[in-house]
């Protein structure tokens, strides 16, 4: 029998006693080779120092008496050193008097030298002589160029684990043969004995004793084993005895496997009974679910009906010529519907999700805008609270991700909304970083906190941290509900962490996959690259960071109040300054610098502003940021046309003709005010039949179709509008108070090419009707 090399005890304790020794002797080298590198850091420095006790003297006289052909002469010795590659010396005025340098050697190996030496090192001493030890006569400087002396450290330390490891080679190879000879073969004598053994007749077997093993482990071994071979034979017929009794227990196990398989038959059938009962409780709570979803979409289109007709004379009525006090109460009504309006978004969503009709986009979609739009939007409420709004993106986080913008935006929204309204004092910042694959946001306030009870809570439906929560800030508590079940559904996390009085943090992990775009360039005028730009900001002023971190991304120099001098306050220097009025003596500073070279950060305080200073806007958005710089530098900024502000002209999509097909009465008042207002052109149609009719007997640029009508519905006449050829690209945009997810798809299969729920809202669909106007049609 023979048994694989790498399967013998013999390699396998020469392995292990190798692997060890060459792991204790390569810590032992590491340790010789770190104090190795230990001394020779020092060996440079004090050789360096040496060299330059041994030059002072020279130096110094030829300082005293400026002898330049002494001086290039002992500059010149100096450069011999192989570690040497500049030495000057220089007078007190800080003149060169002389110089000698070399290039420094290169070579592919340099990284790791540059890295246990670093590459150079600079050494400077004072320059006096003794008759005048009171005048400094200069300083003789000297750069060492490490690479020689990491050449011989890494040299030595090479030879050192080179030699550990041959020898921990030519130890394995020496216990190999020595444990071959002194076991494996004396135990493979033994094991083909073994194998030699009948197994009918194991008993009449006995082992031989291998030569010069007979006291030693092996022969001890051997002994035992014939020892076992001689009480085979009585094992033998105690098995015969053991055979006769187990064919008897076979009988009875026989009768017991046979009953507990009855048993077992019975459960199992018991097992399905329960099976097909939960089965049926399962399609019993999906009829549920859906007759829940169908009764929503249902309510929530009975309810945004006369919600739409609410809100729409609300804002018509607004437009008018009113009082103060009737315009107050008609604002009040107004925002009144909006909080319900969002309350029943809320609603549906968390309906949507629970009953599985929630679809997710997948789109690229630009993180940073997004973030920044949201704080933009919440920045006025911050502002009457009284509290900082801080937005800290990474500047490096990728332009474009690939996710639903629009679900993404609804977590920020509520969270940040949640933020400000739980908060009286201190800030509100919000972060976003990108980290292992997922985009981080966290969401910092300083308000009231929560308790751990509270923050138990504080994710349920309808629940709040507090029961006085709700008395006193209001709401609902189904926001956060909603975030979690968005997070869940984006595969995300969301975290919070919190302490009564202290505020709240909240972090939210997404796995959004980073989609390719282009960059955007930011050009930055050469001045500032030049002169840099002045930061009189005080730290714990909570915007500085984002802007700091923003104009190190961009290259920027920095520099602190401390740093100006009277040249920045001259009208020819071209350095820009951002500053905060409210640090004591700021404003003086902004006064006596270059006008309109000025950057102010947008102050609550109603401090006089120059007219030729620049404001930035904050919380800080980066393009703001990026255009203020430019105009305080005198640059004149590219704007593409898409980010140009709107034109006063009239847009061509107002020379449109409208077919508004709407039965109710109300919202065909509303509608077709807003519409007017928006300069397009309405005729009405109370019902399907009645809008193709009207198609017939005239021409339309656009058809905005209500889906639930009497006569013949929205999607009937839809469709029997698709099949007349010279109607194949007539928009028509759906207007419909049904926002559950299987309505937009309902709408769009039967041949509409937009959806807009209710209640209207003026930008969107003025955008939407904008977006489908056909360029023949202007």
């Amino acid at each position: 029998m023979t048994t694989a090399f790498n399967k013998r005890l013999s390699f396998r304790l020469t392995r292990n006693t190798v692997l060890l020794a060459m792991l204790v002797g390569f810590v032992l080298n590491i340790g010789q080779v770190t104090l190795d590198y230990v001394h020779a850091r020092a060996n440079m420095s004090s050789e360096i120092q040496a060299l330059m006790e041994i030059s002072h003297s020279p130096a110094s006289q030829i300082a005293y008496n400026i002898d330049a052909r002494l001086a290039e002469e002992l500059l010149d010795g100096l450069i011999k050193h192989p570690a040497i590659v500049d030495a000057r010396i220089v007078d007190s005025e800080n003149r060169t008097l002389a110089a000698a340098s070399r290039s420094s050697p290169q070579s592919r190996y340099r990284w790791l030298s540059d890295m246990l030496f670093e590459p150079s090192r600079f050494y400077s001493t004072d320059l006096r002589v003794p008759q005048l030890a009171e005048i400094p006569l200069g300083s003789l400087t000297i750069t060492i160029d490490t690479y020689h002396y990491g050449t011989e450290f890494l040299s030595r330390a090479g030879y050192t684990i080179v030699l550990g490891f041959v020898k921990s080679l030519a130890l394995s190879v020496m216990l190999l043969i020595v444990f071959y000879f002194m076991l494996t073969k004396p135990m493979l004598r033994v094991i083909e004995t073994l194998s030699a053994v009948e197994p009918k007749t194991p008993e009449k077997v006995r082992l031989p004793v291998p030569h010069n093993h007979e006291e030693d482990e092996i022969g001890q071994m051997v002994g035992i084993i014939n020892r076992h071979l001689d009480t085979i034979d009585s094992s033998l017929d105690q098995l015969r005895a053991a055979e006769s009794e187990m064919k008897n227990y076979s009988g009875k196990l026989e009768k017991e496997v046979d009953d507990r398989t009855r048993e077992i038959s019975d459960k199992n059938e018991a097992l399905q009974r329960g099976n097909r009962a939960l089965i049926r409780a399962k399609e019993d709570a999906v009829r549920r679910a859906r007759s829940r979803a169908n009764f929503l979409a249902s309510m929530s289109h009975e309810i945004r009906t006369p919600l739409n007709g609410i809100l729409g004379m609300l804002s018509l009525s607004l437009e008018g010529e009113l009082e103060a006090s009737q315009r107050n109460r008609l604002e009040i009504a107004q925002n009144a519907g909006q909080s319900l309006l969002g309350l029943l978004n809320d609603i549906l969503d968390i309906s949507k999700v629970e009953a599985g009709k929630l679809n997710l986009e997948a789109i690229p979609f630009d993180l940073r805008t997004l973030m920044e739009e949201c704080a933009t939007l919440h920045s006025q409420q911050s502002v009457r609270k009284g509290i900082e709004l801080v937005v800290d993106i990474e500047p490096g986080l990728p332009e474009s991700f690939l996710g639903d913008p629009t679900r993404t935006r609804q977590i920020i929204n509520n969270l940040l909304g949640n933020a400000i309204k739980f908060t009286d004092a201190g800030e509100v910042r919000i972060r976003v970083t990108q980290t292992g694959g997922n985009v981080r946001l966290d969401l910092i306030d300083t308000g009231i906190g929560m308790s751990d009870d509270g923050l138990r809570r504080i994710f349920a439906p309808f629940s709040q941290a507090g029961s006085d929560t709700t008395r006193r800030y209001g709401g609902t508590g189904l926001g956060l509900t909603l975030c979690r079940q968005l997070v869940e559904r984006m595969h995300g996390q969301i975290l919070v962490e919190s302490e009564e009085k202290q505020g709240t943090h909240f972090t939210v992990l997404l796995p959004l996959p980073v989609h390719p775009s282009e960059t955007p360039v930011f050009e930055i005028p050469a001045t500032l690259k030049t002169n840099g730009v002045y930061l009189v900001v005080p730290h714990n002023n909570p915007h500085r960071i984002p802007v700091e971190r923003q104009l190190h991304s961009w290259n920027l120099s920095l520099r602190n109040i401390d740093d100006i001098t009277d040249n920045d306050l001259n009208p020819d220097y071209q350095a820009v300054l951002i500053i905060d009025l409210a640090e004591p003596g700021a404003f003086e500073i902004a006064d006596q610098w270059r006008a309109s070279q000025v950057i102010v950060l947008e102050q609550r305080s109603q401090l006089p502003l120059r007219q030729s200073w620049q404001v930035l806007a904050l919380p800080l958005r980066r393009r703001e940021l990026h255009r203020t710089l430019y105009r305080a530098a005198g640059g004149i900024e590219a704007i593409s046309s898409a980010a140009l502000p709107a034109s006063d002209e009239e847009s061509p999509a107002q020379h449109l003709r409208l077919l508004l097909v709407e039965d109710n009465r109300v919202n065909q008042i509303v509608a077709s005010g807003i519409l007017k207002k928006l300069g397009f052109s309405v005729d009405l149609a109370e019902n399907g039949e009645r809008a193709i009719a009207a198609l017939t007997n005239g021409h339309y640029d656009m058809v905005l179709m209500d889906c639930q009508m009497p006569v013949m519905d929205g999607y009937e006449a839809t469709r029997q509008i698709r099949q007349n050829p010279d109607w194949q690209r007539l928009p028509i945009i759906a207007i419909t108070a049904n926002v559950m997810q299987g309505d937009k798809d309902d709408c769009l299969a039967a041949g509409m090419n937009d959806y807009i729920t209710k209640p209207y809202d003026r930008q969107g669909l003025k955008k939407t009707i904008e977006r489908w106007a056909r360029p023949q049609d202007h």
